[in-house]
This record gives structure tokens, C-alpha cells and sequence, in this order.
């Protein structure tokens, strides 16, 4: 649970509505939720990027950090987990020890390695190959049912339902009680207070109740030969066969959270950003063999995660300031993903954009995202199916954003499929 909804008295810690340019540095608190539900975060990464790259923030709730904004340093860190560890926690959160959730994505090596190994081949190429009938019929029954000439929150008809069905499938999890894995997701990345739990407490007993339903599972497929799915690899394998209860939870909400807000928030933010780029929306109506291209600027341009946290294990220079070892350390993939020295042009959204994977929303090095392959084939056949059917899904209201500065995605975003814009079958 990487974010706290702000109770401090001393200032309005909420950056919003306040200019980027003249607040000073030391006031700017990236971490608070607030810029970025009200989308106006770019600015401050810009200013950080320009003024403060290896920026301390030492009056934060949660505690003094520092923020690395430009692509070039935080490809720095991505390589250096001897120095920048990804223990105890990958969130801005210090562990809570009544709380904590060990798992693969905030463990160093050797263990990282030999868990996210045992779960790896769920996202093999053959098995990629042999997913790829089942997203494209699912797709298709989605596209295909969707309302015409009405708004409709395209968030959950669309973008919740696909992932949904994927993780279900990844896991081999009851279909009919799918939605509970996004529900689970959600809760596990919510902040209390700011709609979805009121208190830590309340989110980890209902984490509990996923750790309680999956152990039958486990139970079940432990019994039987292995299988293909992520609980019977997890149940199976020699380095998580014997995890205890709380890790194989922690590794459960990752897989969940891996699988659920990358492709989701992408899915979302590709329809908004083709809307508020309508030369970029016609030229994908022109050449639809850009959707390949199209998809990794969708990824970079949301980046779904707006960043990682490191703690530095020794004391260490990077960009000309000293990190001492025990500091919290925050990756702005957000920040790496607008920097002008790594990536040209980087506040134009471009769909045929030269080199277009080279954005950091999968990370680098040793915990670059496993299932970045999937999140990317679940977008281009969504676009692909899009295409043949619709000349355009036209967006009629603002967005709703999620309340944090971790995970940047929607809860709404009001859409409208006109029957002129459906093209003849």
C-alpha cells in the first residue's frame, strides 16, 4: 500500500493549483495524491527535471526522500541493485510489520530470481501464442456488446472487464467470481480514507480474504500434476512451494497488480490521448499498422506506475548529491518518461514515434516488468478489433483519476460510440 491520504497540520501538503515555477523546492512533495488526481503533475516533473534531477524532500508525511527525475539517473539506479535496494518495499510506505506482504518485486537477488522464475513461463512465448485466440475472442464479445449513441464509463465495460478475464485466466481462477481479483487489486493499492477503505486494518483483512480463497486453491492444484496457471507454478516451484502464508499473499497481490493496472490504466489513457490528439487519432484511421507503435507511445505517455522506490544500501553520489545509505529513494518513471535528453519531443504524443519502446513504464534491469510482453499483445488486439469495427470512441466527459501518486489510472472516463462512427461488417 504505497500511499497515505495526508493528515498533516503544519501546511496544505497538495501541490494543487499552485504554480510549479515560483513554489520552492523545498515545498515540493511529489509523493501527495494530490497533483496527480487533479492532472496537473507534469509541470512539477518538469521543474525538478530543470532546477532539482536528484531532489530532497525532507518535510513529507511519510517521512524525507528523494526523488530522481531524469531517465539517464534513474537507468543509473535500475542497474545498480548492489546499491539501490528494492528492500523492504517498492512503495513510498515504510513497512508496517502488522502488514507486511513480502513478495518478489521488493526482494533483492538471489530470491528475487528464483521466485519470479518459477511464475516467468506464464508469459513464455508459446504460452503469449496460444493466449492469443482467447484475448481476441474476448475482445471481440466486449467490443461487440457495447452501447451505441450512449455515454457509457468505458473504465469498467472495457479496460476493467479485459484484464479481468486475463487474470482470471492466468491463474486458472474461478470465472464467476473474477471481478473479485480487480476488487482485491484496487484494495491493495487504496489509500485509506480516500473512498475504497477507511484504514489500513480494514484493507488487510480484506487482503486476508483473498489469501483465504487462493490457499484453497493452492491446496487444490498442489494435489495435482503442475499446470500451466500461476497458482499450480507458485505451488509447484522449489523456491515457493514452502512460502509462508503472508509471502505467498504478497506475491498473489503482485501478480494481481501486475496483471490489472498496467493494461488497465493503458487501456483508458490510450482512448484519452487519442481524443485530446485527433491528428494522431486520424492517422491511426489512415494506417492502422501503426497500432504495434501506437501501443508502446500509449504505454510511455500513461506510464500506469509513476514510480518505484529503492532504499540505498551504502552511501552513494548520484547526480552530484549524496545519498546516505537507509534513504528512501523514488524513481519518477512518470518524470523519465517526459525527459527531453533521453526521448525527443516527449510531450507529443506520436504514434509512429522512432524507437517507441524505449520509454521506462516496464522499468530496466533485473525488475523490469515480466508480463510487459502480455500488457502490450491485450492492447494491440483490443486496437486491432477497435479498428475494424469503429472509426472512433469519442470521449464526452472528463475523467475521473485515481487518488495517488503511484499508481496513475481512472475510475471513469465517459465515452460515446456514435452509430456513424460504426463501420460496415
Amino acid at each position: 500500500m504505497p500511499d497515505t491520504k495526508d493528515t498533516g497540520t503544519k501546511r496544505n501538503r497538495s501541490l494543487a493549483g499552485r504554480d510549479p515555477w515560483s513554489t520552492p523546492l523545498d515545498e515540493i512533495d511529489l509523493a501527495h495524491p494530490g497533483i496527480w488526481q487533479a492532472n496537473e503533475f507534469l509541470p512539477f516533473l518538469a521543474r525538478l527535471r530543470r532546477d532539482d534531477p536528484v531532489h530532497y524532500c525532507a518535510d513529507s508525511p511519510l517521512g524525507p526522500y528523494w526523488s530522481v527525475m531524469k531517465y539517464k539517473d534513474i537507468m543509473t539506479m535500475e542497474a545498480a541493485p548492489h546499491i539501490f535496494s528494492s528492500e523492504p518495499t517498492i512503495g513510498i510506505v515504510d513497512v508496517i510489520p502488522e502488514f507486511s506482504l513480502p513478495m518478489f518485486i521488493a526482494m533483492d537477488p538471489p530470491k528475487h530470481e528464483e521466485q519470479r522464475k518459477t511464475v516467468q513461463g506464464v508469459v513464455a512465448p508459446t504460452n503469449l501464442k496460444n493466449l492469443e485466440g482467447l484475448i481476441r475472442q474476448r475482445v471481440i464479445t466486449i467490443l461487440d456488446g457495447l452501447p451505441r449513441d450512449e455515454p457509457f464509463n468505458w473504465v469498467d465495460l472495457v479496460s476493467r472487464d479485459l484484464t479481468t478475464q486475463m487474470l482470471a485466466t492466468l491463474f486458472d481462477f474461478p470465472f464467476e467470481d473474477r471481478h473479485k481479483l480487480t476488487y482485491w487489486s484496487d484494495v491493495a493499492t487504496a489509500i485509506p480514507g480516500a473512498g475504497l477503505i477507511d484504514s489500513y486494518e480494514e484493507g488487510f483483512e480484506i487482503l486476508k480474504e483473498c489469501l483465504a480463497y487462493f490457499t484453497r486453491l493452492w491446496r487444490e492444484r498442489a494435489g495435482k500434476a503442475p499446470g500451466d496457471d500461476l497458482i499450480s507454478m507458485l505451488a509447484h516451484g522449489e523456491a515457493t512451494r514452502n512460502m509462508p502464508p503472508m509471502e505467498f499473499l504478497g506475491n498473489l497481490i503482485l501478480l494481481i497488480v501486475g496483471g490489472n493496472d498496467t493494461t488497465r490504466n493503458s487501456i483508458s489513457g490510450g482512448v484519452l490521448a487519442l481524443n485530446e490528439n485527433p491528428q494522431e487519432y486520424q492517422k491511426l484511421r489512415d494506417n492502422p499498422v501503426l497500432i504495434p507503435s501506437m501501443v508502446s507511445e500509449i504505454i510511455r505517455w500513461q506510464t500506469p506506475l509513476a514510480y518505484m522506490r529503492r532504499t540505498a544500501k551504502v552511501d552513494t553520489e548520484l547526480g552530484g548529491k549524496t545519498i546516505r545509505a537507509g534513504d528512501k529513494v523514488l524513481m519518477w518513471y512518470a518524470s523519465a518518461n517526459r525527459d527531453p535528453d533521453a526521448i525527443d519531443r516527449p510531450d507529443e504524443f506520436i504514434i509512429d514515434r522512432p524507437r517507441a519502446r524505449q520509454h521506462l513504464s516496464f522499468g530496466f534491469g533485473i525488475h523490469r516488468c515480466m508480463g510487459n510482453r502480455l500488457a502490450e499483445m491485450q492492447l494491440r488486439i483490443l486496437w486491432e478489433e477497435i479498428s475494424h469495427r469503429f472509426d472512433k470512441v469519442e470521449v464526452v466527459g472528463e475523467p475521473v483519476r485515481i487518488y495517488s501518486s503511484f499508481v496513475k489510472g481512472y475510475t471513469e472516463l465517459p465515452v460515446i460510440i456514435r452509430s456513424s462512427a460504426v463501420k460496415a461488417a
